[in-house]
């Protein structure tokens, strides 16, 4: 089948980013991917080729709007669920060493196959939830950038987030929409988590009328070590 990628080419072009055939190939191929799993598991709603282009493809690569990716070395998204935005910047920036952590095992099944299919390599997944990998030895202050789309409140993304990241490292939020309010309600936590807000680039989405928005937040102290807390209380009992 032929696809029209002209969205794609326009957002990184806009973006700066340059993509071989063959990375464009590996974008196709997990579009398919994506689709035939998603006739069988609840991966995403959004299935139109040019829509999953736009709000899966362009808004993962959108985070070169605030952070310069060729300096940054290892990445963790977290709660990837389908991929996004982990898969896109490892396949547009293959130096990129990716880990993909997921709570849903079936999920994880899923982006193995787009791993071995698209013969990615320097990524690996990892089961479990945001505030029980964050605990773990070999995962803690371990990655230059921790990445979500995660839909929840930054006080509560920075405390499943902000853990991974080393210091001098970054903590980059995608939200949909313009989110000066809820940063404003987040800063203390992340103040408290060792962060510390660096940028807030909006902008819409190229070819759309899409408001975005990256919440850049630079890691500048260890997080305390009580942090996160045990499974589901950061989101009941936000850091505020």
């Amino acid at each position: 089948m032929n696809y029209d990628l002209t969205l794609l080419e326009n957002a990184v072009k806009e973006f700066k980013i340059t993509l071989s055939e063959e990375q464009k190939a590996q974008f196709i191929q997990y579009y398919e991917l994506l689709i035939e799993w998603n006739k069988v598991m609840n991966l995403t709603g959004i299935t139109e080729f040019d829509e999953v282009l736009q709000k899966h493809f362009s808004d993962s690569l959108s985070i070169v709007r605030a952070l310069d990716m060729s300096k940054i070395e290892s990445c963790i998204d977290v709660g990837t669920g389908a991929g996004f935005p982990g898969i896109p910047l490892k396949i547009a920036f293959p130096h990129l060493k990716v880990t993909l952590l997921d709570s849903l095992n079936k999920r994880l099944k899923f982006l193995n196959e787009v791993i071995e299919k698209l013969g990615l390599e320097g990524i690996e997944t990892v089961h479990g939830r945001a505030e029980d990998g964050a605990k773990k030895p070999e995962l803690r202050e371990a990655f230059d950038l921790s990445v979500t789309r995660a839909v929840a409140r930054i006080s509560v993304i920075s405390e499943y987030c902000l853990p991974y990241v080393k210091t001098g490292g970054y903590f980059a939020a995608y939200k949909s929409g313009k989110a000066a309010e809820e940063l404003e309600e987040g800063k203390k936590a992340i103040a408290v988590l060792g962060g510390k807000v660096e940028k807030t680039e909006e902008f819409l989405l190229p070819d759309s009328d899409m408001e975005r928005t990256i919440l850049l937040i630079k890691k500048v102290k260890n997080t305390p070590k009580k942090y996160p807390r045990k499974a589901g209380t950061p989101a009941k009992e936000p850091i505020v």
